[in-house]
């Protein structure tokens, strides 16, 4: 424990933002998470509707700095191409 008063506010600071950046990866993970369930239950608009809350979650944990931006990018990019082939592959079902 540190003696000096600035240290000790700076252990305090740490620990609110380790706080609320852990809050903000796990809600981030649960609406990936959504998705994925939502994908592979093969329900498009369900899907849809998922996917554009996990993207909004990763684009605020990226403003925030809890993520780095193109990690934010690449998830959402890899979440979009499953998104369009569960399209095509019902596309190809129905035809």
């Amino acid at each position: 424990m540190p003696n000096i008063k600035q240290q000790i506010k700076r252990m305090r600071k740490a620990q609110q933002q380790r706080m609320r950046n852990r809050a903000i990866k796990s809600r981030l993970k649960t609406e990936i998470k959504k998705f994925r369930v939502a994908l592979e239950s093969g329900d498009k608009e369900a899907a849809i509707q998922a996917y554009r809350v996990a993207a909004k979650a990763l684009d605020k944990a990226a403003t925030k700095g809890v993520i780095h931006k193109n990690k934010a990018a690449n998830k959402k990019s890899h979440m979009a191409k499953a998104l369009n082939k569960m399209g095509e592959s019902a596309e190809k079902m129905s035809a």
